[in-house]
């Protein structure tokens, strides 16, 4: 088994919370990873000596300012009305809405599911601001969410 039921999540709380309902059919295209296969996630593209955004040294291609292009507050759009994304995000994730995305919170949790859902649902996801990363699959670009309210775009380091 490679996905969690979205009920068995510790973190499903999120996707069900009543200030920012999500319908059932976009929380059937949210899939959380076991914790092996998000184990394995995170040692192939975030970093196999960190297990969390808080102790990335300078290994870990994150911590590397050279990734890192520009930045910008993601929490005034989050406390917002509006659903949409900072433009810096979007004009950067130049992605078709059926762009596979992953979105690393930890070592232990990853969760896949569409750029689409993701632009509907991203302030679900992010209940939980402790340094997450957003890629997606077969795409170069990132996105890192920080507590204090900023993220940062760049671009996946060449190997």
């Amino acid at each position: 088994m490679k996905y969690l039921n979205l009920e068995d999540f510790d973190r499903a709380w999120i996707f069900r919370h009543k200030e920012l309902p999500l319908s059932d059919d976009l929380k059937a295209e949210i899939k959380p990873y076991t914790e092996i296969v998000s184990n394995q996630l995170w040692n192939q593209y975030i970093s196999q000596d960190s297990g969390h955004s808080s102790q990335f040294g300078s290994g870990d291609w994150p911590s590397r300012a050279s990734v890192w292009s520009d930045k910008g507050d993601w929490q005034l759009a989050w406390d917002s009305e509006k659903n949409d994304l900072p433009s810096i995000i979007l004009n950067h994730l130049d992605w078709d809405d059926n762009t596979n995305v992953l979105f690393f919170y930890d070592c232990d949790r990853v969760v896949e599911t569409s750029w689409k859902v993701f632009k509907l649902s991203w302030k679900n996801f992010l209940f939980f601001d402790d340094g997450p990363i957003l890629m997606g699959k077969k795409r170069k670009q990132v996105v890192q969410f920080l507590q204090n309210g900023n993220f940062a775009v760049g671009a996946l380091p060449k190997k």
